[in-house]
């Protein structure tokens, strides 16, 4: 991959990174802002847990993105940014532009989502 790209992508990831980050942020300040919150009622209460229960689930799902983010950094810096970890073939391009932080090929994702389940 050249130079040009790998910036691209570097960017990319940066700005995803710093978006996750921010989004992490006001979840954890609404998760604040819920647990200090009066309950009045069984209503208030059980929308108050769905609340918390739906933001959590956020913050495991950005967590996770955000850890994967922070590995395709790794690999851009330490120079396997773009290769498969399963075959080691070049992740194509189309599929690094939907997915920046892809670490399989096509192929393989699908080998290791049906390994997965």
């Amino acid at each position: 991959m050249r130079t040009r790209e790998l910036e691209r992508f570097k960017k990319i990831l940066n700005e995803q990174k710093e978006q996750i980050l921010k989004n992490l942020r006001e979840t954890a300040n609404e998760l604040e802002a819920l647990s200090s919150s009066e309950v009045n009622d069984e209503g208030d209460h059980a929308s108050l847990s769905a609340d918390n229960m739906i933001d959590s689930a956020i913050s495991v799902q950005q967590s996770s993105e955000l850890r994967e983010i922070e590995a395709a950094l790794g690999r851009i810096k330490d120079g396997s940014y773009g290769v498969c970890e399963m075959c080691t073939e070049q992740i194509g391009m189309d599929r690094l532009k939907v997915k920046p932080h892809a670490k399989f090929c096509i192929d393989c994702r699908e080998i290791y989502e049906k390994e997965k389940h």
